[in-house]
């Protein structure tokens, strides 16, 4: 008989370790590999939906659904398509962006978890982040793919839905290396309708975008300062770094702090509370995201 998706999804859930996702395997749990409960919140999907989907009563899952289940189980490349062919869908496609993250990476940021830690495709859409990157710069599970672009939040004229919390960075170095990676991007991925979409929103929004885009501008990613300004803790400054994923157009945005300084007890503190103070919730930022 042929597998279904619900039998895949329970297979792969299984086989994998709480260890890889950030999760602490204590003994005596009764669970061999992940709950339903863990992968719906690392997929962002209701526990109720999981559980249709593995009993086969939810049976047209959405690409974006695919995606999202594949990056949380940690799937290799032919196990994705697997998942789409399974779904009813078509595997993503060569000339289009992908939405998958190394299982390498996604088992190195789930135990580089006091640090802040965002993974970003080749359009620099957020993909998945660390905890300590949603408490300090605002959790962006509610937000849709769109509003999670970084060079639309860098290059938008109000506030977007990228971050809660301004960021401020000296300089604007940022700026040309992000026009120059969407360059690069449309160059490998000519058949991204989404990124094309994209860039010709931001030639028609934006002056600065479309003079920087026009111009050729080119510039590589540099550290940088940059300093949060939380409503729980107040400013925070650490050293942001981009790394790149030799084999595939994944970037990780890192940020970091000396140890034993003002700034490392401020973000513990945060990781520790989920960036929620003693007296609740905290109060919406005021602040554009301007910077990873």
């Amino acid at each position: 008989m042929d597998e279904t998706l619900g039998a895949a999804l329970r297979r792969w859930r299984d086989r994998l370790s709480p260890v890889d996702v950030g999760r602490t395997s204590r003994p005596g749990r009764r669970a061999a590999g992940l709950r339903r409960e863990e992968l719906a919140e690392l997929a962002g999907l209701s526990v109720d939906y999981v559980v249709r989907l593995e009993q086969g009563r939810a049976t047209n899952p959405s690409a974006q659904v695919v995606a999202s289940l594949a990056r949380a189980l940690q799937l290799q490349p032919p196990e994705r398509d697997y998942a789409y062919r399974l779904a009813g869908l078509l595997p993503p496609q060569e000339g289009t962006i992908s939405t998958h993250i190394p299982a390498g990476v996604q088992r190195m940021l789930a135990r580089l978890g006091e640090f802040p830690v965002g993974v970003f495709s080749a359009d620099w859409t957020l993909l998945s982040w660390s905890p300590a990157w949603a408490a300090l710069l605002g959790e962006p599970g509610a937000r849709t793919p769109a509003e999670r672009n970084l060079v639309r939040a860098v290059f938008a004229t109000g506030p977007t839905g990228l971050a809660t919390r301004p960021v401020i960075q000296d300089g604007d170095a940022l700026k040309p290396a992000l026009v120059a990676d969407l360059r690069t991007a449309l160059l490998n991925y000519p058949d991204d309708r989404a990124l094309t979409g994209l860039v010709e929103e931001l030639r028609s929004t934006s002056a600065e975008f479309s003079r920087l885009w026009d111009a050729g501008a080119v510039g590589p990613h540099i550290s940088a300062r940059k300093t949060v300004v939380h409503p729980q803790v107040g400013e925070v400054t650490c050293d942001c770094d981009v790394l790149t994923v030799p084999g595939s157009d994944i970037r990780l945005v890192v940020y970091t702090v000396a140890a034993g300084s003002a700034d490392a007890e401020k973000l513990e503190f945060l990781r520790v509370t989920g960036g929620v103070g003693i007296g609740g919730s905290p109060p919406p930022g005021p602040g554009v995201f301007l910077a990873p």
